[in-house]
């Protein structure tokens, strides 16, 4: 038996009983490992707080829809069984159904008619894909999916596009966007046409999607759930905006203290893991509501003021956002592919959480329509939210913290192949802390916030900065979600120390060892490393002139001593300043005007490239570990304290930080460039995490 097995299966044994369930078994059954139940959900009748919910091997076809949680003492878990050998059983949820019968049309395209009763309260081929900030304002999308052995493929918005399909320009698979399909629903039955690509139907597996949720309360409050070891896939969930209900294939709900840990979640046609808001505060009212005077920001305030004043259950309401009531969940050691939107979203409810060690990779990689929350992880408001140890991948935006970041940890992350950037920071007033990631695409960072403090970093792509003085947002009264004040971004008081910056030699700065995202063998939007100034999927004038890999993009800044001289309009008012110290810059890459003693090398002493693209790993070859000098430590008194909420630079519990161990978990000795503890030569390799990387 692995440790994992052991483990869990002690932890089982805590308090409650087991509830079984099998393919083998009958939702009119006791539910003990002899006499199981059929389905998850006559499970989820039957659990209690303490209870566990062990499902065996199979493929389950339902909605769970858990009536009650648990208590943080005793959760209600749901696992997939443990084999002899302490691993999981293959157990899968789908949100699809198979459909056999399909008839030749014409060419290679078939058709198939399914009567809408498959479909229940949501018909995915009748709801399309729309809210607030979405960019196809056409909404001709629909949430439903067709799927060819589990790979899902491209609707079309015409018959003739799956007779004679064209391939979708942007796709990262150009080939596979040839295999189409296109709906036509009527009152009593729906029409699906799809071509296979010269595949019989008859031969493969043909699935649609039929559920809107594989996991998820339709009430609010269901806390303490724990969804451990399975793998939940299709599920046509909606476009997941911060101002409307933010579905995921699997979410709590507006709830608290959920573990979604050791799954692997695919599929999901917006958003596979949904922290986020609930409707009550807020439902599209921008582009859907009665009124639209009222733009998308303001909206957005509106949410976050709603949600303070929510009235709880005992009204017949949400519970008001608040740390006893929301948030508090942990997302860990997941594989989350091939989403559209989004791998892990949330608006409010991701506050006080923990998303670490997951595997996210080919998110939006199809590419038939975009929008302003796309991204491997997408948050609004990660209040004392931390985010270690993730690999993500071949997405647009890697990560992107959007309004109120505050006492944020971004940590030991690894980020590649980013169509836009690896991470973005939009109208956030900090603290949020970025240390010890590596930054391998050609953008790294796109910075519209302030009060971020980057340490033992390593950059192999460009940095993009401005200001936002039409915006206010809020910040918060340290560890809380109660609203301290509003403010535009001024710009500026960032640090930046300790890092490594290493471009690529030939003078322009862009960044050695990054990975581009591929279609084929093409760079995906290849004109955007061109020197494109326009941020996308970020309203009104965000703009930013491209400089060099380093931080001579902060050299419009003042430094501290600069700052008593600084003059600012009575409106925006000034620049804030800036602290950039220790670091290395290597190949071409460019320090701060006024930085003290940067360290400038011809070539890089470490070097980190991707080893195996779509496995996620990683290669750091130190080359020439005595050219990195020791540089000042950096700990929470020296970071100061941020402008806007006047709140230090510590863990989410409020101790001072620990900054002593380096990207691979070894100390360091002492503090130097970037987020190796560097103390003789070597090539160490390093895998993405997930379910699949246990032992």
């Amino acid at each position: 038996m692995g440790w994992v097995g052991a483990r869990l299966r002690a932890a089982a044994k805590v308090c409650g009983v087991e509830l079984h369930v099998a393919k083998s078994g009958s939702d009119t059954a006791e539910g003990t490992a002899a006499a199981p139940l059929l389905t998850i959900g006559a499970a989820a009748a039957l659990a209690q707080p303490g209870d566990t919910v062990i499902v065996h091997e199979g493929v389950y076809r339902e909605w769970v829809n858990p009536p009650r949680g648990g208590t943080a003492a005793a959760p209600i878990t749901y696992q997939a069984a443990l084999g002899a050998d302490g691993r999981y059983e293959p157990v899968t949820i789908s949100g699809a159904e198979v459909v056999a019968d399909w008839r030749p049309h014409a060419g290679s395209a078939w058709v198939t008619t399914v009567p809408n009763t498959l479909f229940g309260e949501h018909h995915p081929y009748v709801e399309r894909i729309g809210g607030d900030w979405f960019f196809d304002q056409v909404n001709t999308w629909h949430t439903g999916e067709v799927y060819l052995d589990g790979k899902s493929m491209y609707e079309s918005l015409t018959l003739a596009g799956v007779e004679r399909p064209a391939a979708t320009e942007d796709s990262f698979d150009q080939a596979g966007s040839l295999l189409t399909w296109y709906c036509e629903a009527g009152e009593d039955t729906t029409t699906i046409w799809a071509n296979f690509g010269g595949a019989d139907p008859a031969a493969h597996e043909i699935e649609i999607n039929a559920r809107k949720f594989v996991f998820w309360p339709a009430a609010t409050g269901i806390d303490y759930i724990t969804v451990r070891g399975l793998t939940l896939t299709k599920a046509a969930t909606q476009w997941a905006p911060p101002t409307a209900l933010q579905e995921g294939l699997i979410g709590p709900h507006w709830s608290k203290g959920w573990v979604i840990e050791d799954n692997t979640i695919t599929d999901s046609k917006n958003v596979g893991v949904s922290l986020g808001k609930e409707a009550s505060t807020g439902q599209n009212e921008w582009t859907a509501g009665e009124r639209g005077d009222k733009g998308g920001t303001q909206r957005e305030r509106e949410v976050i003021q709603r949600a303070l004043a929510l009235r709880g259950p005992d009204a017949g309401e949400p519970q008001p956002w608040h740390r006893d009531h929301v948030g508090s969940h942990t997302v860990r050691r997941n594989t989350i592919r091939d989403c559209e939107q989004a791998g892990v979203v949330g608006h409010l409810g991701a506050a006080f959480s923990t998303i670490a060690d997951n595997h996210i990779s080919r998110i939006h990689v199809k590419r038939q329509w975009h929008g302003a929350e796309v991204a491997g992880i997408k948050l609004h408001a990660a209040i004392d939210t931390v985010i270690s140890g993730n690999t993500i991948h071949h997405t647009h935006r890697a990560l992107w913290l959007d309004w109120q970041a505050q006492g944020t940890l971004v940590r030991r992350n690894t980020f590649y192949a980013s169509t836009a950037e690896d991470f973005m920071v939009e109208v956030c007033h900090g603290p949020y802390l970025v240390d010890s990631n590596l930054f391998l695409s050609p953008w790294s960072v796109k910075d519209m916030a302030t009060g971020g403090a980057y340490v033992h970093n390593y950059f192999a792509g460009r940095i993009a900065n401005c200001t936002e003085h039409q915006r206010y947002t809020p910040y918060h009264l340290p560890h809380s979600t109660a609203v301290y004040g509003v403010s535009n971004i001024l710009g500026g008081d960032d640090r930046f120390f300790n890092n490594v910056f290493v471009g690529d030699g030939d003078g322009d700065g862009d960044g050695g060892g990054r990975a581009e995202p591929e279609t084929g063998s093409e760079p995906v939007l290849a004109s955007f490393w061109s020197g494109a100034i326009d941020i996308d999927g970020v309203p009104g004038q965000a703009a930013f002139v491209p400089t060099p890999v380093g931080t001579s993009q902060y050299d419009a800044y003042p430094t501290p001593g600069e700052y008593p001289n600084e003059r600012g309009s009575a409106l925006a008012g000034p620049r804030l300043p800036v602290r950039i110290e220790g670091n290395l810059y290597a190949d071409g890459a460019e320090p701060f005007r006024a930085e003290p003693s940067p360290l400038v090398v011809k070539t890089a002493p470490v070097r980190v490239e991707v080893h195996d693209a779509a496995a996620g790993t990683v290669r750091i070859e130190i080359i020439e570990p005595a050219a990195l000098a020791a540089v000042a430590a950096v700990t929470t008194e020296r970071l100061g304290i941020s402008y806007q909420a006047e709140m230090g630079y510590t863990h989410p519990d409020g101790s001072d930080l620990d900054l002593s161990e380096d990207f691979t978990g070894r100390p360091r000795d002492e503090a130097v460039p970037g987020p190796f503890a560097a103390s003789a030569p070597g090539t160490l390799i390093l895998t993405a995490p997930g379910p699949d990387r246990r032992s």
